[in-house]
């Protein structure tokens, strides 16, 4: 990886350039949720020529960054109020809050919103509503991604045992008594990062460090494993953001 930057009117925007395999001569520019910038690049290509490929496109980075800003802006802090904006596997959705009965609460993914039906308004109480509803999706993402992944991971014949662990700074963990634990926030972040993270951590039922035999099997399950943490990591704090 190899840091660049450049002059945009009065801001300096800084980007991360990060190399892969990838035949032909195409410079992909990502702008991440946090505003960062990431600039994927084949191996070989040099960096005149590619700081001159992210200089062509330097009006549309900079509207991406300022667009991120605004928005990590409006959603820091939680109200837990009507407008908001919540993430579901990568995409955004608007929450609405309804008044409904005990008996008819309910959180309910439709027409591009997050209905959280409930008696109360509480911001505590549609947070733990939601809480909920992320548990019960991620249980069930979670056990496709695995039973679609061990099957392709050559030292695997069965899925891991895993559970479930709130966590406020990891996506995921491995025990010493091999349980993987993951994040139910992780199913906020598209999908490509879920399987990231479980490969990260099936990776360690082989090596428990992260030595360069464990990054040659994450490789070896993920051959692009990089620009997809580097994309996870960007999202992290709107992610984990309660």
């Amino acid at each position: 990886m190899a840091r660049q930057s450049f002059a945009y009117g009065d801001d300096r925007i800084e980007y991360e350039i990060l190399f892969t395999p990838l035949k032909g001569n195409k410079v992909a520019i990502h702008v991440h949720p946090d505003g960062s910038v990431q600039v994927g690049a084949p191996d070989g290509k040099e960096l005149p020529a590619i700081h001159r490929a992210v200089l062509r496109r330097a009006r549309w980075i900079k509207s991406h960054v300022d667009e991120c800003r605004r928005q990590r802006a409006q959603a820091l802090p939680r109200t837990y109020r009507s407008g908001e904006s919540l993430f579901y596997l990568g995409r955004r959705y608007q929450l609405k809050v309804k008044e409904r009965s005990a008996r008819d609460a309910a959180v309910k993914l439709m027409r591009g919103k997050i209905f959280v039906e409930t008696p109360s308004r509480d911001p505590m109480v549609i947070r733990e509503r939601l809480a909920g509803w992320y548990r019960t999706r991620a249980a069930d993402v979670f056990e496709r991604r695995l039973n679609e992944i061990v099957d392709h991971v050559v030292w695997l014949d069965r899925i891991p045992n895993w559970r479930l662990v709130r966590m406020q700074k990891q996506w995921g963990s491995c025990s010493p008594e091999g349980v993987i634990l993951l994040n139910p926030h992780l199913v906020k972040a598209p999908r490509e990062c879920v399987d990231y993270v479980i490969c990260h951590e099936l990776c360690h039922l082989q090596e428990h460090n992260h030595s360069p035999r464990y990054y040659r099997l994450l490789k070896q399950v993920m051959p692009h494993w990089e620009s997809i943490k580097a994309k996870l990591d960007g999202m992290a704090e709107l992610l984990l953001n309660e």
